[in-house]
């Protein structure tokens, strides 16, 4: 969506991030697809092996159910899943200044519409990048998930420039 492409850094609310998912819409992923798992060094891993720990077993309003391969690096809800990886590289988009962003209860996001329409968040300032991909029909619900993983975000992973 061209807001988002338009802004370096948006703080704005949970309402209008809620509104602007809501109205652009992400496509379906297949839910039978592997999901890739992050291969980040120990430090990462580590920090990645805690997060898994304070990962909720429900994330707006959906049961966990872990993507394959199984990895504490890797983390899904529901179907089609919302499907957390940890541990990812700095995506190249995070060093652009015209790049969107945004702050969902502490957690600062680049925020990444995909061609397919799926949306992918990606941590910023933590010492270890955490990725969110939200499918069509999930974020139609709003940015729920956003604001379940926060907590466990914050937790984890310490503020911080990671490698």
């Amino acid at each position: 969506m061209d807001f988002f492409r338009h802004r370096r850094t948006s703080y704005f609310g949970l309402p209008a991030l809620v509104l602007l998912i809501a109205a652009t819409g992400c496509s379906s992923a297949d839910d039978n697809a592997p999901t890739a798992v992050p291969s980040p060094g120990a430090k990462v891993t580590k920090l990645c092996q805690n997060l898994d720990k304070s990962l909720p077993r429900k994330v707006d309003g959906l049961d966990r159910e872990d993507p394959e391969p199984r990895s504490a690096l890797t983390a899904g809800w529901g179907s089609p899943a919302i499907i957390l990886r940890c541990g990812v590289r700095r995506p190249a988009e995070m060093l652009d200044p015209k790049a969107s962003s945004t702050v969902v209860n502490g957690v600062g996001w680049l925020v990444q519409e995909q061609d397919d329409g799926a949306y992918v968040f990606t941590s910023s300032l933590r010492l270890a990048y955490v990725e969110v991909q939200l499918s069509k029909d999930q974020a139609k619900k709003g940015a729920g998930a956003l604001v379940d993983l926060a907590a466990p975000v914050k937790k984890a992973i310490p503020e911080g420039i990671a490698d």
